[in-house]
Parts: structure tokens; C-alpha cells; sequence
């Protein structure tokens, strides 16, 4: 029975598929040479999670973040030809054809991460042009941004980068503790809080869920709009019931 999308007063979830030369791959803190196989075949994740009633998901880039072109355009494709419900990508997106061509293809929202600290007026005219349909990735390590597929210092603070982007027509903030990506180690839930009490913009949590109690914790704070689930759905930590009654919100 497919899973309800959820309504604006419940956390919304979704389920990471991260590519890299065209696997599904799950990083630790993010380095490239720390990447798990959890499926060679991205089209077929995506089906898993839409049986799993899962209605969103998250699909990155990561080769494209490292070069700023669309390395695995192949396996993003075949994961749109399976029609699903909602979808966001990033990964290399830093030009707005770019922008323009992932949302043609049938991309609901690209995110932009690196374009937002080096050239900030791109993303702005690109959410200006595409209300909604941009989100703005924040990679933070102990509260500095890092770009680049979190290889370069962004030298900037991440209420800094934040701040930049209000009122301009971005859809999302998401908000990546590197400390704790793909370690399971539980989300930032204060910092996130944080930074979504400082902002207009809605902004989703992203690293280190580690089970139920990481989803109940960020259903609490009811400034958290989301947050996004890689390695716990993986490893079967954290399964979709779980989640889902875990997001509720009353």
C-alpha cells in the first residue's frame, strides 16, 4: 500500500540514492574512496523505494559534484523512466542550462550547492526563474561550508550562505553535516533546528540518521521541513513503516 505524501505538518522523508560511476553508492564523511555498493542498479533503487510506498526521493550526483558536468546522467535518466512521484537532484548542476534541462527532463527541484557560495547570483536568477524548483545545499563541517563535493572550504559560515537566499524564491534549504554522513551516527538535529529558526526558507536534515529515534527527534522540532535517509534504509536499521509513523506529526 503506497505510503501517503506527507502533509505540511509532518516531516517529510526521502530516500537518498547517491551515484557514483553509475551505482548506488553510500559515502563516509563524504570521501569518494569510502563508498559502499548497495546497489549497481539506480532505476531498480528507485522502484524499491517507490514499493516501499516512499514518494520523494533525493538523487545526487557525486561525480558531478567533483567536476561540475553531469557524470551519471545515464543512471538519473533511467531512474526518471521509471515515472517517479517526486524527485530532487544535485551533483554538478552550476550553469542554467543545467537547471533548465534536469527540470525539462522531469526533475521536480534541482539543488545547488557550489554555485551557491562561488557564484550566488546564478542561483538566484535561477530561483527567480524557477520558483520552488531550486533548493540550496549547505555542506557544513563544525560550521563551515564546504563545496566542491565538499572537497574545497567554502570559506563562509553556514547562516552566511543561508542568509543570502532569502526571499529570492528557493524552495528548500538542505542542510549536510559532514561530521556525520554515512557514519549513523544521528543527526545534528540542534544545528539544523537552528539554522531552519533562522531562515524563511523551509530546510531539510541530511546526515547521520541512524534509526527511529533520529526521525521522532527531528518530528519534534517543528521547524525542520524534512530530511533525507541514506545508509539506515540500506542496511535495514530503519525500516519505511518506522519512518513514516515515526514522521508524524500531530
Amino acid at each position: 500500500m503506497a505510503i501517503e505524501s506527507p502533509s505540511p505538518k509532518n516531516l517529510s522523508l526521502y530516500p537518498a540514492i547517491d551515484l557514483k560511476a553509475g551505482e548506488c553508492v553510500r559515502l563516509l564523511h563524504g570521501k569518494m574512496n569510502e563508498a559502499t555498493v548497495y546497489n549497481s542498479d539506480p532505476a531498480a533503487q528507485a522502484r524499491l523505494f517507490a514499493d516501499d510506498g516512499f514518494t520523494r526521493l533525493h538523487i545526487v550526483d557525486l561525480d558531478g559534484a567533483f567536476s561540475g558536468n553531469a557524470e551519471n546522467h545515464r543512471a538519473v535518466k533511467a531512474i526518471l523512466d521509471t515515472d517517479p512521484k517526486w524527485c530532487q537532484l544535485g551533483g554538478g548542476i552550476r550553469t542554467m542550462q543545467a537547471v533548465e534541462g534536469w527540470l525539462n527532463a522531469g526533475i521536480d527541484r534541482v539543488i545547488l550547492g557550489t554555485a551557491a557560495v562561488k557564484d550566488p547570483s546564478f542561483v538566484k536568477a535561477a530561483a527567480k526563474a524557477f520558483p520552488e524548483q531550486v533548493a540550496v545545499g549547505i555542506d557544513a563541517e563544525n560550521g563551515r561550508v564546504k563545496i566542491a563535493g565538499w572537497a574545497e572550504d567554502g570559506s563562509a559560515d553556514v547562516l552566511e550562505i543561508a542568509k543570502r537566499f532569502e526571499d529570492v524564491g528557493v524552495g528548500a534549504m538542505i542542510y549536510t553535516d559532514i561530521t556525520r554522513d554515512g557514519a549513523l551516527s544521528g543527526v545534528n538535529v540542534d544545528a539544523t533546528a537552528a539554522l531552519a529558526e533562522s531562515i524563511s526558507i523551509p530546510v531539510i536534515a541530511s546526515g547521520g540518521v541512524s534509526g527511529v529515534e533520529d526521525i521522532k527527534n527531528l518530528s519534534a522540532s517543528p521547524s525542520i521541513e524534512g530530511v533525507i535517509i541514506g545508509r539506515a534504509l540500506y542496511d535495514g536499521r530503519l525500516s519505511p513503516i518506522e519512518a513514516v509513523s515515526a514522521s508524524k506529526r500531530l
